[in-house]
């Protein structure tokens, strides 16, 4: 009996094998050739490199004299006289109450200007034309007031 199971299987082993070998063989074509062209192919374009923004000049020249009021612990009128190299100032303000003249420096960016004399006084607002206004703090003893004025 054990015979005649192993010569089914074998005979088995031989049909599949019979089976497999009769099925249709495919066959892979040759690969296909692109013909070459006189034209070669497009190269990329370079990008120009960006450049360097240069940086805007302020928006406003405050160059010249201003005349303006001041209020707070201190009213009083002034005078001040800019001369302006990009966004740098440089001057003298001329105090009525308490007379005073004093060098200041200070900036503009935009409309929003920034000024004072070091120890004694600072500025802070923005101008608008040929007009400007804005706050003071008086250093010494931290009192505020507002201030404004025109171009002369």
């Amino acid at each position: 009996m054990r015979r005649t199971v192993v010569m089914c299987m074998g005979l088995t082993i031989v049909s599949l094998l019979a089976a497999c070998s009769a099925s249709a063989t495919t066959t892979t074509p040759p690969p296909t050739t692109i013909p070459a062209t006189s034209t070669p192919p497009p190269t990329a374009t370079p990008i120009p490199a960006t450049p360097t923004p240069t940086p805007a000049p302020p928006a406003v020249d405050l160059s010249g004299t201003w005349t303006g009021s001041y209020n707070g612990p201190f009213n009083g009128s002034f005078t001040l006289t800019w001369t302006q190299n990009g966004a740098n100032l440089n001057g003298t303000i001329q105090l009525s109450s308490p007379h005073d003249n004093l060098r200041i420096s200070g900036n503009v960016s935009g409309s929003g200007i920034s000024f004072g004399a070091v120890g004694v006084v600072t500025y802070s607002g923005t101008v608008s034309g040929s007009s400007m206004s804005g706050s003071y703090i008086d250093v010494a003893n931290g009192k505020s007031g507002s201030w404004n004025a025109t171009k002369s």
